[in-house]
């Protein structure tokens, strides 16, 4: 008979996932920055005239990086995206969405204390509906590339922290 460990460690994260720009935003921020310089250098001339590419574009491509920031994971005890947290304990209810039911959830009758983290790009998304009496946010809406994966993520590690 082997005894069961007196300590509980923390399960690695059951999804992650990066929210990044899409490829196509890419040479779109590099092209417009271009275009931007290339407005500028036809007003100067010699060295001057040069400036502004070796500026804008290199500015042009932070922000593709900037709206691809977004990190979402869920752990054993809490849902975590960006700076958010949510602990597990409070999730209700957790529904994956899909294009459509995004749009019907963040449309015209969307709750306006809801915390949404949305990238158009994606089409998928997660509604995740609370159960906390003292938070006034109703749920969380996630946009994500794998909603299926995201919400069984969620409930599993919902059932894992109810079973401890």
């Amino acid at each position: 008979m082997t005894p069961e460990p007196s300590t509980r460690t923390a399960a690695p994260a059951g999804y992650a996932e990066r929210l990044r720009a899409p490829w196509w935003m890419w040479p779109t921020a590099l092209g417009v920055g271009g275009l931007l310089a290339a407005e500028i250098w036809m007003g100067y001339d010699g060295l001057r005239a040069w400036v502004p590419f070796a500026i804008l574009l290199p500015i042009s491509l932070l922000g593709p990086w900037w709206l691809g920031r977004i990190r979402v994971a869920v752990t054993a005890g809490e849902l975590q995206v960006d700076d958010a947290r949510l602990p597990i304990g409070v999730i209700a209810e957790v529904v994956a969405l899909d294009a459509d039911g995004k749009r019907e959830v963040l449309g015209v009758g969307a709750h306006p204390l809801a915390f949404v983290i949305q990238r158009p790009w994606i089409g998928g998304a997660v509604q995740v509906v609370l159960d906390d009496p003292a938070d006034p946010t109703p749920f969380w809406v996630i946009s994500t590339r794998h909603p299926v994966e995201l919400a069984t993520a969620l409930v599993t590690a919902k059932r894992a922290a109810a079973s401890s």
